[in-house]
């Protein structure tokens, strides 16, 4: 862990220097940013931790083309929060998780504007610089703060983008309120180390979530689907302290 934590800090130098700095801006959607900053960093990333991990497959953001999940894995985002980056929001990460049988093992998620590096490791906690954090004790939703994000797919106003707003719509009057941070990798982290009670979101991709359930498990908390389901790969995600989990669930509208 002390050796991917260096490599992840040199990767965030990369990050602080292009957020600073003026920065080309390319567009994989209408409103899906990408940077020449998200590739450096995956190339550094990849080019570093493939040496460190032979005998795993890398799954990178920018580079992935594969349809299914190697048994394996080395889940990179580069840059999670992209958008918020190009705008000098300061809610942006590096997030690295490592899974192996289809369960997280290790993960990483690093914050080098505001240099907050969370770590986790399988049944050995969760780590905020070097501190063990723990999930905070909110036991229903008026005392919680909620964390959520909306997909790209909004702009088609969609399926996705109806379960949303109804579910927004649902849960807002119900909370202490709810927060749209712009980086999945750093609402789970924030739910790891109490500063949200919960988070859910839709549409998010592997590489968003790989490392930062890691966190919210080690740190206490539940991780399911919106049903209330063992948590896969392109399900609905809900992430809690666990003693909300039920009521935030039982909130959400049918998708």
């Amino acid at each position: 862990m002390s050796k991917l934590i260096e490599i992840v800090k040199e990767a965030g130098k990369i990050l602080k220097y292009g957020y600073y700095h003026s920065k080309r801006i390319d567009f994989k959607s209408e409103i899906d940013l990408v940077t020449e900053y998200d590739v450096k960093i995956e190339n550094f990333l990849k080019e570093k931790i493939s040496k460190k991990y032979r005998d795993f497959e890398i799954v990178a953001e920018e580079s992935f083309k594969a349809r299914s999940i190697p048994q394996k894995a080395i889940f990179i985002d580069p840059i999670d929060g992209t958008t918020n980056f190009v705008h000098s929001i300061v809610y942006v990460c590096i997030s690295i998780g490592i899974w192996e049988g289809g369960e997280p093992k290790e993960g990483i998620v690093y914050n080098p504007v505001l240099d907050e590096l969370f770590w986790a490791r399988k049944g050995e906690g969760a780590y905020l610089n070097g501190k063990k954090i723990k999930v905070n004790k909110a036991d229903n939703l008026t005392s919680s703060l909620i964390a959520t994000g909306f997909p790209y797919t909004k702009i088609k106003m969609g399926k996705d983008y109806r379960w949303v707003v109804k579910t927004f719509s649902e849960l807002l009057p119900k909370t202490r309120d709810i927060r749209r941070l712009g980086s999945a990798a750093i609402d789970l982290c924030y739910t790891a180390c109490g500063r949200f009670s919960g988070f859910y979101e839709i549409d998010l991709k592997p590489w968003d979530v790989a490392a930062g359930i890691l966190m919210v498990t080690e740190a206490g908390g539940k991780v399911t689907n919106h049903l209330g389901e063992e948590y896969k790969f392109g399900d609905i995600v809900v992430a809690s302290n666990g003693k909300i989990h039920d009521e935030l669930i039982k909130n959400m509208c049918k998708y």
